[in-house]
């Protein structure tokens, strides 16, 4: 199964030699080119991928900046031309760190990083994820999924609440579900909940703790289907 991948590159011709070599390798699969980091940064407000190639150095928003602003991060794979953002690389936890021009054994070399991690995460005792990391006071904290009690969309930024706090991450509903487990559910175009959080359903709204959320006519069958009815 290949991995889906973009490229943020503003030089024309790095940018088509990344394409070229990720092509030419068999476990990938590149949805989107970005000459900028903003282009990038709306289409992965929408869309999920495994994996970016970014470049360091770029007008206006550099891809240290796009990494600031995602609320999650796939694998990344920094490409420069220097090699002064090794520090940078490592505080972000990147996959790893090209200087360009880059050769095709070296783009081997970060590829299989990226397989080998991609495969251990599937092969581990679960391959469903337990939590998800969040960007707060420009550190990323752990959130486990069990204190999730729901998610509350206002816009630009959703609102994830827990037993007694409220995260407001910058994100969509849509890249949100996609990351979350089986045990969520978005059940109106502005909540997901934490279906082991559920105190009452009555009619169009649920209960958890005491917030009450509306239930959309289109969202019931499947939230009723995903219960343990008698």
């Amino acid at each position: 199964m290949s991995l889906n991948c973009i490229i943020v590159e503003d030089e024309l011709m790095s940018r088509k030699a990344l394409q070229r070599l990720c092509e030419q390798h068999g476990s990938l699969d590149v949805v989107a080119a970005f000459d900028n980091a903003m282009g990038a940064l709306d289409f992965l407000a929408e869309q999920m991928v495994d994996l970016i190639w970014l470049d360091v150095e770029m007008p206006g928003l550099s891809g240290l900046e796009l990494l600031e602003r995602l609320p999650f991060i796939p694998y990344v794979v920094l490409t420069t031309s220097k090699t002064e953002y090794a520090f940078d690389a490592f505080q972000y936890q990147v996959t790893d760190y090209l200087k360009k021009p880059i050769s095709v054994p070296r783009f081997n070399i970060a590829v299989e990083k990226v397989l080998e991690l991609n495969t251990r995460l599937k092969s581990g005792p679960s391959s469903e994820r337990k939590e998800i990391y969040i960007k707060t006071d420009g550190r990323y904290i752990r959130l486990p999924f069990e204190n999730i009690m729901y998610i509350e969309n206002t816009g630009d930024y959703v609102k994830i609440h827990t037993n007694g706090q409220t995260h407001i991450v910058y994100s969509t509903m849509k890249y949100l579900e996609e990351k979350l487990g089986t045990q969520f559910l978005r059940v109106h175009r502005s909540y997901i909940v934490h279906l082991d959080k559920i105190v009452d359903i009555e009619e169009n709204t649920l209960v958890i703790s005491n917030k009450v959320i509306p239930i959309s006519r289109a969202n019931k069958p499947e939230l009723m289907n995903r219960l343990n009815l008698l």
